[in-house]
């Protein structure tokens, strides 16, 4: 993982100090930047495929990340769709390594094959790779060590359903084996899908068993464990960003397109009435989605959440 400026650190700091003492998470500090909506895959779980937004050009993308990096987001994640579809993938993300945020970047796996994933992983922190079974890809976890030959670390993504918590650990296993990493989220109810939701309950007590279990595996925190059992536990601290630079806010869920990264401050933006309007009716959201990125964020408020969260990585 590479080094962050100081002046960012600081920057963070100062943001998360304004979110407390103003009791509103105005600024977050992880954002996830679809690339492209075209997937290899059509999960059933999965509503993106289905969208028809277009992708932006290389030199949009490049002012997307731009505004990315002028803000507090210090945790990007590329995703998509699957981005390993872009041709220009290459230059995309050796322009977003040089500045200052943690890159992440998140596929279905099934094109790690067809690329130089090798020179790919010298301008990535954290290679997340989605295998469950609704991904269709389960034969995967055999190809662990190969993964892990890219150069970043890896973290395997397992999205879980009511129907398949129970085969958790079995994949829980095989991931601690090699000394990776895990992140465990539920398939949340998307607007056009079926409803594979599993028991929020259930799935808090199993994943607390397998962190017991699987020391320094799992970096799903009980923060985010604990959000989904309260009648509210999202927070506007993650944003997610469509693959034409259009913004959800305040969420992927509720939101609209109420800002574009491809002109004027995203920064700006978050201080205008109309966001302030956003945040207040996530706040009354009583949908209880279960969007891991949206529930899980509490960990940059909450350090015993944030610990959680990252000790597999400092204790491996």
């Amino acid at each position: 993982m590479k080094k962050l400026p100081l002046s960012k650190y600081l920057q963070v700091f100062r943001y998360a100090a304004t979110n407390y003492l103003s009791h509103e998470c105005i600024y977050p500090f992880y954002a996830s930047f679809k690339v492209t909506h075209i997937c290899s895959l059509q999960c059933s779980f999965c509503n993106v495929w289905k969208e028809k937004t277009p992708d932006l050009k290389k030199e949009e993308v490049l002012k997307v990340i731009d505004n990315i990096a002028n803000s507090s987001i210090i945790v990007l994640s590329l995703e998509g769709g699957d981005p390993l579809m872009r041709k220009d993938l290459g230059e995309i993300l050796e322009y977003a390594h040089q500045k200052p945020f943690y890159l992440f970047f998140t596929t279905n796996g099934h094109l790690l094959e067809k690329r130089p994933m090798k020179e790919y992983g010298k301008h990535i922190d954290y290679l997340h790779i989605s295998i469950d079974e609704g991904h269709d890809n389960l034969t995967f976890f055999d190809r662990l060590e190969e993964f892990q030959s890219y150069g970043p670390e890896i973290c395997i993504q397992i999205v879980v359903t009511k129907d398949t918590l129970t085969a958790l650990e079995e994949k829980i296993k095989r991931v601690h084996e090699v000394n990776a990493r895990a992140v465990v989220m539920p398939a949340c109810h998307l607007d056009g899908t079926d409803d594979f939701y599993p028991d929020p309950q259930k799935f808090r007590e199993e994943l607390l068993r397998l962190k017991t279990q699987y020391i320094n595996t799992i970096t799903t925190p009980k923060g985010f464990l604990d959000n989904i059992n309260k009648s509210h536990g999202c927070s506007t601290s993650s944003v997610i960003i469509d693959s034409d630079g259009g913004l959800f806010y305040p969420c992927r869920t509720i939101g609209k397109h109420l800002y574009n990264f491809t002109g004027g401050s995203f920064m700006e933006f978050l201080r205008t009435p109309e966001a302030h309007e956003a945040r207040v009716l996530m706040n009354k959201c009583n949908r209880r989605c279960g969007w891991y990125q949206y529930f899980a964020t509490d960990v940059f408020a909450s350090p015993r959440s944030l610990y959680s969260s990252l000790s597999p990585y400092l204790l491996k």
